[in-house]
């Protein structure tokens, strides 16, 4: 894929122990969820001469089956984030509970919007919020009306998957 110029995001939980191989692999990884994978993925990505790009996933629903920091813990998130040397906060993602229709995600996405906009107004530095990836397939003309810079339409473009 040398003659392509392709941005691989890693979507999903993923375990510090995996820090080491996810760092350098992927340009933007959309689930940084704690302080260590933080310290982790940063250590790896400096060994490895990388830079990704990092989404802290906001857990607003407290879904028992999703991954995710609550909202009063992601300020300590981007304290860390401000002494990396090579992994880069660059801002949100969030994952509502699965919407019957579209219209049922926009508080999910209303809200994170308005989190993002007081982290600003606190002092965050925008470089660090520039991004907010919400939105699929189902809920991305709402998540995009709400803000979002990223949607995620997987199932739009390849179809449902069949597990």
């Amino acid at each position: 894929m040398a003659e392509h110029d392709v941005h691989w995001h890693l979507l999903g939980h993923l375990q510090t122990n995996k820090a080491r191989k996810a760092a350098p692999a992927f340009a933007m990884i959309q689930s940084l969820d704690s302080v260590e994978l933080l310290s982790k993925l940063d250590a790896a990505a400096a060994e490895t001469g990388r830079a990704p790009d990092l989404l802290i996933q906001v857990d607003l629903a407290g879904e028992q089956t999703k991954y995710g920091v609550r909202p009063a813990e992601v300020p300590l998130l981007f304290e860390a984030a401000a002494s990396c040397r090579a992994a880069q906060v660059v801002g949100l993602m969030t994952l509502p509970p699965i919407p019957e229709n579209p219209e049922d995600s926009r508080p999910w996405f209303r809200q994170l919007r308005e989190l993002r906009d007081a982290w600003l107004a606190a002092g965050v530095p925008a470089e660090m919020l520039r991004e907010m990836s919400m939105g699929m397939t189902g809920d991305y003309e709402v998540a995009i009306q709400e803000g979002a810079t990223i949607v995620r339409v997987g199932t739009g473009i390849f179809g449902s998957r069949t597990l």
